[in-house]
């Protein structure tokens, strides 16, 4: 090996970013409850335009991705030219680190937040702040305690993965307006469509000049096999990031296939409502095995155990029935688990295997 040829600073220093599992050796069949997909997948609008996809296969993609963007405008009331798409929320997430933070800034985020907010912010060089929460919560005063001079980003997912937990809108305004000026609050809305109601921030973002949301695809919409985002915030902030995004980063298929699905709102309704459903089932069939959680707001239920110890046997248990969840030591919650809304015989499923486990007959 050449030891002249070196990474930048700091970069050997990320641990890399581990998916769900998706199998088990000497498993077949697996259910997969590890990665907070949607168990319908997408909408039939979504599955034709994937298969008339293949006729545009040798073209390149339109570099402004204006009718995806017109859609997504249309479906939530939005300015158009303040959307900016990305490869899943991910891309957004790495652009706003590479545009807007380096050396001796700091990037601030919550101790179980997302991991890809420490990897963008230390790709870029910028030194990541990780701020206690109160009881898996973000806490809005420890975060602006945290913030100084060297501030540039404040990320906060809302509801958050992988606790499910989310702050109220009052809270989220009061983070936004006790921010530091040259601090960018970004609001990750990607479970934001499983609360009912519920902006992600947009109202927010049209009263202050400091704050971006981000969005995905890949979870409500069932297309976390195409990566799909996109984010929403003032114009001055969406266009720097355009100067950094590569003019072909999403594909004709992606481009199509997502404008579709996102305007068959009917069928975000219906997997909203359906995951409501069986997500309240799955909370109150875990509280009665003896393992609480947190009210989730999301698609998934973190169930906590009494010890590391337990939490990682019934997980190995879990796995000979064919059931993968996620362990989350690396958000530092070792003691749980995640477990994904499935449908409701996989609901079913995993709650019978946990009381097996715990030896309710």
């Amino acid at each position: 090996m050449n030891d002249q040829i070196r990474p930048q600073p700091g970069i050997m220093d990320i641990a890399l970013y581990e998916g769900g599992k998706a199998a088990v050796a000497g498993v077949t069949n697996v259910i997969k409850l590890s990665s907070n997909e949607n168990p319908f997948g997408p909408s039939d609008k979504a599955k034709e335009a994937f298969q008339r996809s293949v006729h545009q296969l040798h073209r390149y993609p339109n570099t402004d991705h204006t009718s995806l963007r017109d859609a997504i405008a249309d479906t939530h009331g939005l300015d158009a030219a303040r959307v900016i798409c990305g490869v899943g929320s991910d891309e957004i997430i790495h652009f706003l680190c590479q545009a807007y933070a380096g050396p001796k800034d700091e990037v601030v985020f919550t101790e179980h937040g997302f991991l890809m907010y420490r990897i963008s912010a230390m790709a870029a060089g910028a030194t990541p702040v990780e701020v206690p929460e109160r009881d898996r919560t973000a806490d809005v005063d420890a975060i602006l305690k945290a913030c100084n001079r060297r501030t540039k980003l404040v990320f906060i997912a809302n509801p958050n993965n992988p606790t499910g937990t989310m702050i109220s809108a009052a809270e989220v305004e009061r983070l936004a307006q006790g921010l530091p000026p040259q601090a960018i609050l970004v609001l990750d809305g990607a479970y934001a469509e499983f609360v009912d109601g519920y902006d992600g921030g947009l109202s927010l973002i049209e009263k202050c000049s400091n704050v971006l949301m981000t969005r995905t695809f890949s979870k409500i919409y069932g297309l976390g096999g195409l990566r799909i985002g996109w984010g929403y915030g003032p114009k001055a902030i969406i266009d720097v990031l355009n100067r950094i995004r590569g003019p072909f980063n999403l594909s004709n298929t992606q481009l199509d296939v997502a404008e579709a699905a996102v305007r068959d709102q009917d069928y975000v309704a219906k997997c909203r409502a359906e995951n409501a459903r069986l997500r309240h089932w799955l909370a109150l069939a875990l509280a009665e095995l003896g393992l609480p959680s947190d009210t989730s707001m999301a698609n998934f239920v973190l169930a906590r155990f009494a010890s590391v110890d337990e939490a990682e046997a019934c997980d190995a248990h879990l796995q000979k029935q064919g059931l993968i969840v996620r362990r989350v030591a690396s958000y530092k919650l070792p003691h749980c688990l995640r477990i994904t809304v499935g449908d409701e015989s996989s609901c079913r499923r995993v709650a019978h295997a946990i009381g097996q486990f715990k030896g309710v007959k």
